[in-house]
């Protein structure tokens, strides 16, 4: 039977209706509340450069909004807990950074769903021992105790206190229909609040001679696969490419990242940052996409910084590498920005520029070639609608 709404529709129906006090919601990378003014201690300019020397602290006034983000990151937990739950809270923290035109990250929360425990020594009646799992998957207890312990490590070398969270295990057959319920592949979600600057609501448009700039850590052959892997049934992948598409954490390059964007920010009308995205699932091909979408860039793939020379071309465009970011610079903020992440001691490059021809290009100045030449329109644009064929297989007795 054809429903009258679809999935999405009928989750955002509420916000369509009562928006309250909504300044973002169901596009960029968090959700925001408007928030109020408030005195804050704020950096004050110092040297020849604005923001790009320490200066004093003063107190000034500032309207600042309320960000919400939540996101999960399940696969990765089930293969690889501990990095799974730290760079699912690392990706998280990104992306609350990553909001507007930059905005800055203040508490987390983490919650995890897991199949039964088989706690040893304490056996509960609804237990099953014939429940078979994945054997490239880790146990449900384990699954706890690593996620725990990834997610507040990352958080503690980040700066982030994790202030509140929950946890579910459940795993049972039911008694008519015999079916088996459980969270086999584990739930590891990541929460987290943070300020933005009122005047940094809305990104800019891209527009053609823009700067298209990376800044973090430098590409490795890890999270090859991500979010294709994400997507598959648990246990369907082979073990080995299972590993390689899980993520690493590196929460003191993050936190160096954060200071870069928060120097930014508290420039306020002069934040030199005009679009940012977090690098996430799909990498490189997919961030740059965003943060040109639809103008189109011209990309030199070898301008990015690579920590391991071997890598193909493939891969250092399809690689989750973490802690990175893209964002668009314009040309005369480029110093400003190079003192900043000096000063910081953040690498960053700049990968090419807003073409404005709507393609999205990219070169291999090595040997001359154009491995991707593809119109953002049909990339990013709006896709067929799905259908999902379902059928009620349970009835009551």
């Amino acid at each position: 039977e054809a429903q009258p709404k679809t999935l999405f529709e009928w989750v955002k129906r509420p916000f369509k209706e009562c928006p309250s006090n909504s300044v973002i919601a169901f596009h960029d990378n968090s959700s925001a509340l408007r928030g109020f003014q408030f005195p804050a201690f704020m950096p004050q300019p110092a040297g020849g450069f604005v923001g790009s020397e320490p200066g004093p602290f003063k107190e000034l006034s500032r309207d600042y909004d309320i960000t919400l983000t939540v996101e999960t990151h399940n696969f990765p937990c089930g293969i690889a807990p501990f990095p799974g739950a730290e760079t699912g809270a690392g990706g998280r923290m990104r992306d609350g950074a990553s909001t507007g035109k930059g905005s800055l990250v203040v508490a987390g929360i983490a919650g995890y769903a897991v199949g039964n425990l088989q706690v040893p020594g304490y056996k509960l009646p609804w237990e099953n021992d014939d429940f078979e799992y994945p054997s490239n998957m880790v146990a449900p207890l384990q699954v706890l105790i690593d996620c725990s312990n990834g997610a507040s490590d990352y958080g503690n070398k980040y700066g982030e206190p994790l202030i509140c969270g929950w946890t579910r295990s459940c795993g049972m057959r039911m008694e008519h229909s015999k079916e088996r319920f459980e969270w086999v592949k584990p739930i590891m979600l990541s929460g987290g609040l943070g300020q933005m600057d009122h005047r940094h609501v809305g990104k800019e448009m891209p527009e053609k001679g823009q700067l298209v700039v990376k800044i973090g850590g430098p590409a490795y052959r890890i999270g090859v696969g991500g979010g294709a892997a994400s997507s598959m049934v648990a246990g369907d992948n082979a073990a080995e490419l299972d590993f390689n598409a899980v993520q690493r954490g590196d929460a003191e390059m993050e936190q160096k990242v954060n200071r870069v964007i928060r120097a930014c920010v508290e420039l306020g009308e002069k934040n030199p940052i005009l679009s940012i995205h977090d690098q996430g699932a799909g990498g490189s091909g997919n961030v740059l996409k965003e943060i040109s979408e639809p103008s189109g860039a011209l990309i030199d793939i070898r301008n990015m910084h690579v920590g391991d020379p071997s890598m193909s071309v493939l891969e250092l465009w399809t690689a989750e590498f973490q802690e990175n970011c893209a964002l668009l610079l314009a040309p005369e903020h480029e110093t400003l920005f190079n003192r900043i992440c000096s000063r910081e001691k953040v690498p960053y490059s700049i990968m090419g520029k807003i073409s404005g021809d709507g393609q999205i290009v990219v070169k291999d100045s090595q040997d001359g070639s154009t491995p991707v030449d593809l119109p953002l329109e049909k990339i990013l644009g709006k896709m067929p609608q799905k259908v999902f064929p379902m059928q009620r297989l349970y009835k009551d007795p």
